[in-house]
């Protein structure tokens, strides 16, 4: 599988290492949260059969983060953006 990268171009997937669901990103403040918050974000996560935003770690390149929109049954990818980004976007759509 090749990732797209935003800044270094067409990357093996074996460059990087998988981290999970996307919503990651969306962590609740450990402060304020209550248990139930923080066990939804510990412990859920989605499995969907389709599209999915996922996080991948560019461990033997930049080292940089991103935010993978992958199909989980044909393993397309359609879109790839720096995590930094997308977590820049959410703050300012709060």
């Amino acid at each position: 599988m090749i990732i797209n990268h935003p800044i270094l171009g067409p990357r093996d997937a074996q460059e990087f290492v998988y981290l999970g669901d996307a919503n990651l990103i969306n962590r609740p403040d450990g402060l304020t949260a209550s248990p139930q918050e923080m066990h939804d974000y510990v412990y859920l996560r989605t499995n969907p059969a389709g599209e999915h935003r996922e996080l991948w770690y560019h461990e033997q390149g930049d080292r940089s983060w991103l935010v993978v929109t992958r199909n989980t049954v044909t393993h397309e990818i359609t879109k790839v953006e720096l995590a930094r980004d997308v977590a820049r976007q959410m703050g300012r759509s709060k």
